[in-house]
């Protein structure tokens, strides 16, 4: 789309695909749009003159394993309702996989209101959005460190403080803050080793911030962004809640429980084993997956040598992969994994003192995206994903990949 296609013919698609949207949301959708054309990342399929169907990709990092890479995140996926079922949405998905991949992303992620044609093209089941639920009254007295746990006087940053210490820095941030909340949610990932979260670029970040509907608070190492939820006044949705330092930790969960006096219940997008669950004095806080996204890897020698593995995951295993739309991924490769990086090379080719005795390990796309976030090659060959190779492939892949990867956001 350009800057003098009509957006209101977006918004009226918007508007019959999902329904209505408030003020505060109408006029951040309106600036969203608009930066996404300027970008050329907002596209749409005409027919007449009449926009029949739109989409957008975000310019995102996605962390895998503490290091990040180029990730296109899929948004705003339509079709009006006259024109379903012609193949629209097809025509637009594969105008966009190949547009994408062009512009040098690795990797792509969706949240799907339907699987059936991203499938098609390439994208299958990766991650979670997760939810945390918990009474307001239970985050008024978060538990201290544990004395217990010996101290350590060479202990990194991060390391619980002292008693008696000063609590940490934090601040009101907004949209000037945007290069800094990036730096900080980065670092934040990195050393945890993350797999799944993104950071946005600047200029979202910068809007992000400029929200009236939120209130955000910076640390030196962590982040906080919430907002009232709901019609009332007495739930709250916390966006962001990530802390290096379990005293960061708590500095921003207090400020959530400031609001304890008139808020029954807190929301809270979390990682599935977020720390909060383990602050909280009784077992009160509740976490499910709210939401389920899609991957699609759209050049498989970079997202591989972008993504980090664990460091003590070896792994040299021969595979076959096919992709139809994107045929540079395709054909015979070899995975290796060692030292906490790995490489996919094209050819079977085994390393000094190695050899393949067994047929290489047979993916398509959707396989290969799917293992590349963690599902095991056991639920892979149980789903038709997956074929060929031994047991000793699925073990070493089931080492190098295997986790539980999540999205803070929802897009």
């Amino acid at each position: 789309m350009r800057a003098d296609d009509d957006i209101d013919a977006e918004l009226d698609l918007r508007h019959r695909a999902f329904g209505p949207m408030d003020g505060a949301r109408l006029g951040y959708w309106r600036t969203e749009v608009l930066a996404n054309i300027e970008q050329s990342r907002q596209y749409g399929v005409w027919s007449a003159g009449e926009l029949i169907g739109a989409a957008r990709f975000y310019d995102m990092r996605q962390w895998w394993h503490g290091l990040a890479q180029p990730m296109a995140g899929v948004a705003g996926v339509k079709v009006a309702p006259e024109a379903r079922g012609l193949g629209v949405g097809r025509a637009l998905m594969t105008a966009l996989l190949g547009e994408m991949a062009s512009r040098g992303y690795a990797l792509s992620v969706l949240y799907p209101a339907t699987a059936h044609l991203y499938r098609s093209l390439g994208w299958e089941l990766a991650g979670g959005h997760y939810r945390a639920e918990m009474p307001g009254r239970s985050l008024v007295s978060l538990l201290p460190p544990d004395p217990r746990v010996p101290p350590d006087p060479g202990a990194p940053p991060g390391a619980s403080p002292p008693a008696g210490a000063p609590r940490p820095a934090v601040r009101r941030a907004g949209p000037d803050d945007a290069e800094k909340l990036t730096g900080v949610l980065g670092a934040v990932h990195a050393a945890a080793r993350d797999c799944g979260p993104v950071t946005w670029d600047t200029g979202s970040a910068r809007r992000w911030l400029a929200r009236t509907d939120l209130f955000a608070y910076l640390a030196e190492d962590g982040f906080l962004g919430y907002g009232w939820h709901g019609d009332g006044h007495d739930e709250i949705m916390v966006h962001y809640l990530q802390a290096a330092s379990p005293a960061t930790a708590r500095a921003l969960w207090g400020i959530v429980a400031s609001h304890a006096s008139v808020t029954k219940v807190v929301h809270a997008a979390v990682g599935p084993a977020d720390p909060i669950a383990w602050l909280t004095p009784e077992p009160d806080v509740r976490v499910r997956r709210h939401k389920t996204w899609m991957l699609r890897v759209l050049d498989a020698r970079a997202a591989i040598a972008g993504r980090g593995f664990p460091v003590s995951a070896r792994a040299g295993v021969p595979m076959l992969l096919a992709d139809p739309e994107l045929a540079a991924n395709a054909g015979p490769h070899t995975l290796s994994v060692s030292d906490g990086r790995g490489s996919l090379t094209h050819g079977i080719t085994a390393r000094a003192g190695e050899s393949f005795a067994t047929p290489p390990v047979r993916l398509g796309p959707r396989g290969f995206a799917a293992l590349f976030a963690g599902v095991p090659m056991a639920t892979l060959r149980a789903a038709g994903l997956a074929a060929d190779g031994d047991r000793a492939a699925d073990e070493a892949l089931d080492d190098a990949f295997g986790c539980l990867p999540y999205l803070l956001d929802y897009f």
